[in-house]
C-alpha cells in the first residue's frame, strides 16, 4: 500500500540530494474501500447538505447570509494558517485606516472566494481558475517573490521556522512532477469514477495539499477548492458551508490524517474524517441560519412597530445585517441620508437593545449589532 498515494523521488545528487514526494494520480489504486462506517457517514453528510440547501433556498435574504458566511470561512481558513485576526477586525467600518497584514490576508481571501465563485459561471473548474483566484488571494499582501497567480518554478518544503530541505517535515513534488500532478488533478475534476461527489471532494482536497503547487497560500486555496468543486457538481448552490470551522477545531488531526495518506496510502481514514467535517459543518451552518432567521424576524417586528421613525430604522436594519459594525458618517453616506437621521435611528436601536456602542473614542464611534455578531462569532475565537 506504500505506493498507493505516491513515492519518494531523489532529486539532485551528492551533498545537494533530497527526496520529494511524487503523488500517484487519482483515483486511488486499489479503489477506495467503503466500510459500513464510511457509508453511514456518507449518508449523514449528504442528508445534512440537503437540509442546508433547503434552508438556504427558503430564506428571503440569502445573499446577505452568504456574504457573512464567506467572511467567516475566510477568517477561519486564514486562522488555520496562523493569521491573527478576529471577526470584528474583518467587519470594522474603519478598516481602510487601520488594516494590518493579518486583516489584509482575510480580506483577500474573501475577495478570492467571491471572484472564484463568479468565475465559475464562465469557466469550468480548472487550473486557470485556481491560478486566477490565487492572484487575488496574494494581491499586495505577500510581494511578487511568491509568484501570485503562478504555479511554482522552484522546490518548496514544509517544516518549522528556519527548516531547510535537509530537515523539512514534508517536501512536495519537484516542479516538473508538480506540473504533471496538477494536470492529472485537473482531468480528475471532470472525470467520473463512480465515487460519490463527497468522497471525490475529500480526495481532491488531499491531493491538492500533497501537490502544494503554489509558493504560498496553498492551504486557503485548497479549502476554497472544496467549495468550488461542490458548487460545480451542484451539491451546493451557495458557499454556505464553512468547513474551516471543523478543520480549525481539529487542526492537528487534519494534518495528521493527510500525512497518514502520504505515508501509508490510507485514504480511507482521511475520507471518514472529511465526511465528518462536511456533516458537522453543514449541521452548524443549518443551525446558524435558523438562529439568524429567528433574530431577524424578531427585530423586524420590533422596528416595524416604531411608527413614523420605522422607515429609516428599517433601512438601517437592512444595512446592519450586511455591516454588523457601523460608523454613523459612513452609514449616512451608504444610505444617502443625513448624519442626524442615521444618528437618531442608531440611538433608537441602542435604546431597544439591538445596537450597542463599542467602547473607545467619541470621534469615529462605532456600533455593533451584538446579538448577530455573537451568532456569527461561534468558532472564530
Amino acid at each position: 500500500m506504500m505506493d498507493r498515494a505516491g513515492k519518494l523521488k531523489t532529486n539532485l545528487s551528492g551533498e545537494a540530494a533530497y527526496k520529494s514526494f511524487a503523488p500517484s494520480p487519482l483515483p486511488p489504486n486499489p479503489t477506495v474501500e467503503l466500510d459500513n462506517e464510511t457509508i453511514e457517514l456518507l449518508v449523514k453528510a449528504n442528508k445534512q447538505l440537503g437540509l442546508l440547501e433547503g434552508i438556504a433556498a427558503r430564506i428571503p435574504n440569502v445573499n446577505l447570509f452568504i456574504s457573512m458566511y464567506v467572511r467567516k470561512e475566510a477568517l477561519m481558513s486564514s486562522q488555520i494558517e496562523g493569521t491573527q485576526a478576529t471577526l470584528e477586525d474583518v467587519l470594522d467600518p474603519l478598516i481602510n485606516e487601520n488594516a494590518n497584514r493579518n486583516v489584509a490576508d482575510v480580506i483577500n481571501y474573501i475577495k478570492a472566494t467571491e471572484f472564484a465563485i463568479t468565475r465559475l459561471n464562465e469557466l469550468p473548474l480548472c487550473n486557470r481558475l485556481i491560478k486566477e483566484a490565487h492572484a487575488v488571494l496574494m494581491a499586495g499582501v505577500r510581494g511578487q517573490e511568491k509568484n501570485p497567480g503562478e504555479f511554482r518554478y522552484s522546490q518548496n518544503w514544509i517544516g518549522g521556522q528556519g527548516s531547510t530541505l535537509k530537515n523539512a517535515r514534508f517536501i512536495p513534488p519537484a516542479p516538473e512532477d508538480m506540473t504533471m500532478a496538477m494536470s492529472d488533478l485537473e482531468k480528475y475534476w471532470s472525470d467520473d469514477d463512480g465515487l460519490d461527489v463527497l468522497i471525490r471532494a475529500a480526495l481532491i482536497h488531499y491531493q491538492f495539499e500533497a501537490i502544494h503547487p503554489f509558493l504560498d497560500g496553498n492551504g486557503c486555496i485548497g479549502r476554497l477548492l472544496i467549495t468550488l468543486y461542490l458548487m460545480e457538481k451542484d451539491v451546493l448552490t451557495t458557499p454556505a458551508l464553512y468547513i474551516s470551522y471543523f478543520l480549525k477545531k481539529n487542526r492537528i488531526e487534519y494534518y495528521d490524517r493527510m500525512s497518514e495518506v502520504r505515508r501509508n496510502g490510507n485514504y480511507e481514514q482521511w475520507i471518514k474524517f472529511f465526511l465528518q467535517a462536511i456533516y458537522e459543518s453543514a449541521e452548524d451552518a443549518t443551525n446558524t441560519i435558523d438562529k439568524l432567521t429567528v433574530l431577524h424576524d424578531k427585530n423586524l417586528v420590533s422596528i416595524s412597530g416604531m411608527g413614523r421613525a420605522s422607515k429609516t430604522a428599517l433601512r438601517l436594519f437592512a444595512y446592519l445585517e450586511e455591516n454588523p459594525i457601523i460608523e454613523i458618517q459612513k452609514t449616512a453616506a451608504a444610505l444617502d441620508t443625513t448624519f442626524k437621521t442615521v444618528s437618531d435611528s442608531v440611538r433608537r436601536l441602542c435604546e431597544m437593545g439591538i445596537l450597542r456602542q463599542n467602547s473607545g473614542e467619541q470621534r469615529n464611534r462605532t456600533f455593533s449589532y451584538a446579538a448577530y455578531l455573537d451568532l456569527l462569532r461561534n468558532g472564530t475565537v
